[in-house]
């Protein structure tokens, strides 16, 4: 299979990814990130296994009133059990009662997990492949055979392998996926037995990889060059141990680099949007080093870097953001030299020039920001806003009139509930609301958000992802300055925002201000 070839994804966050730790979906959540997998044009979406649990194939029933326009859903079970039929095995009637077009069926490749795990004979787990196979096929279904633990089978007894692969293939499976169930093969021997399977049987091929030895995404890309044109994942790569084949690293990196077809050209764009989404919903943050769709992915400090990517993009980067959905960030820091600054600057007054007296004025201020214990580096969100203040272009949302706050402990006990009041001005209309919250500064966000969303509630789309404080003078007095680095999402965007003092209420003010202004300025929303 040449470039140009179209290769087919089937996502599993829904089902592999809900296995990483700390990973949990509601059956809203479930339903809103296969809504949001379809408009990204993913092929298959893997639901889950309606035999595991009662909320499972709640999912698959409520999911067949979505109007899906790319993606099949796609339910997932084991091979019958031993010494039965797939008649009456219960699993694979649950699979039946799934309603999917798609069924996905894992069974045993390696000849170790046939008689120590399963406590069966050989001749039985290909009776069991083939039966269940051939079950699915006479009831119409589209069947996915994932041959587990296929590397390690096929590098002790490659011939017992090959005939699990070989029963699912004479019963009419429609793609034999190949999985590295453990994550601990290498590209080499991804690429040499794919490419065996491939010229073997004529049916389609997948690959299913984990990424225990960090090759997930090396070894899918190699098993696509080796003629597999079905590819599984989940999409931030999550799931259990060390997770799964990242998807939205191997869907860019098979259509941008290498000239596949994974999903329809115009939805590329959609892959940052789409990841920040899944993070939001699975109640994670998001790695910032995740390549294109992580904040950093395209993130430059060194001068010399900043410099170069300014005259000619791809002599720093290797693909142009916005192909992706995401954007380039110039990192501002008292190291910053002037093309960083400059960069930062140009984006709101194009009409700035290298030598501009506004570029020192601006470092001298980093500098000296910085000196007092703020970090612009990772608070991009914060240095732009001071870039706006800086070049007299920045017009307040809101205005603080005051904001009181309310704490109470008795004894020994936990800390109780604390209360904040705030009053907020826009224009000429004032509003005061007050919250209760774990703790002062979460009081003191509710309050501040209930006030505001009266004027912008665009607002109520934005939550308080992660909260990070840090003393700035180590072994001085409980008066010391303290730094507030707060991140925040929309659910399709995460940024950062910082605050400074030595009251640690204020801080966190100067940061959530700093956080709603940011999301209001990119919505270039005008108040209510």
């Amino acid at each position: 299979m040449g470039a140009n070839a179209h290769v087919e994804i089937l996502d599993s966050t829904l089902r592999d990814g809900a296995q990483g730790e700390h990973i949990s979906f509601s059956l809203q959540d479930k339903l809103a990130v296969v809504q949001k997998l379809d408009k990204q044009g993913i092929a298959y979406i893997e639901g889950g296994n309606p035999a595991s649990n009662p909320k499972e194939l709640e999912f698959f029933h409520e999911a067949r009133r979505l109007q899906l326009q790319n993606a099949k859903l796609v339910a997932f079970g084991s091979t019958r059990h031993r010494d039965t039929t797939a008649q009456k095995d219960l699993n694979c009637q649950a699979l039946l009662e799934a309603g999917c077009e798609v069924v996905s069926i894992f069974g045993k490749t390696w000849d170790l997990h046939v008689r120590e795990i399963l406590k069966t004979t050989l001749e039985e787990n290909l009776k069991m492949i083939f039966d269940t196979v051939q079950f699915f096929k006479a009831h119409h279904k589209t069947v996915v055979f994932d041959a587990e633990h296929f590397f390690d089978g096929y590098k002790e007894n490659p011939d017992y392998a090959l005939a699990a692969l070989q029963a699912a293939y004479d019963a009419g499976a429609d793609v034999l996926c190949l999985c590295d169930t453990n994550g601990g093969a290498f590209p080499q021997q991804v690429y040499e037995a794919t490419k065996l399977v491939c010229g073997r049987f004529a049916c389609k091929v997948g690959i299913h990889c984990h990424n225990d030895c960090g090759l997930a995404v090396a070894n899918s890309i190699l098993a696509v060059q080796a003629g597999a044109c079905h590819v599984q994942g989940t999409y931030l790569g999550f799931g259990e141990r060390c997770g799964n084949a990242n998807l939205s690293t191997i869907i860019p990196d098979l259509q941008l680099k290498l000239g596949y077809t994974c999903i329809p050209q115009d939805k590329m764009q959609r892959l940052c949007k789409t990841a920040m989404f899944i993070a939001e919903t699975a109640n994670i943050l998001p790695d910032n080093a995740l390549p294109y769709v992580g904040a950093s992915a395209f993130s430059h400090k060194a001068g010399m870097h900043i410099d170069g990517v300014k005259k000619v993009s791809r002599s720093f980067e290797h693909i142009d953001p916005s192909l992706v959905g995401n954007q380039r960030n110039l990192l501002i820091s008292q190291f910053a030299g002037k093309s960083a600054v400059f960069g930062q600057l140009s984006q709101w007054d194009h009409g700035l020039r290298r030598d501009d007296e506004t570029i020192a004025r601006f470092v001298s201020r980093i500098k000296d920001l910085e000196a007092q214990g703020y970090e612009f580096e990772s608070a991009a969100a914060s240095t732009q806003m001071l870039a706006l203040k800086h070049l007299g272009r920045y017009t307040p949302f809101f205005e603080l009139e005051f904001y009181k706050i309310l704490a109470q402990k008795e004894g020994n006990s936990d800390p109780g509930l604390a209360t904040a009041v705030v009053k907020i001005r826009v224009k000429d209309r004032s509003e005061i609301r007050a919250a209760e919250g774990e703790g002062p500064v979460n009081a003191l966000d509710l309050a501040m958000r209930k006030a505001i969303e009266l004027f912008y509630p665009q607002i109520a789309r934005m939550r308080l992802v992660d909260y990070k404080v840090r003393v700035l003078e180590a072994g001085q007095n409980s008066a010391s300055r303290v730094r507030v680095l707060i991140q925040s999402s929309d659910g399709e965007n995460v940024w950062t925002t910082v605050g400074v003092s030595f009251d640690i209420i204020h801080a966190s003010w100067e940061a959530l201000c700093d956080s709603i202004e940011y999301k209001l300025l990119k919505d270039q929303v005008q108040p209510l």
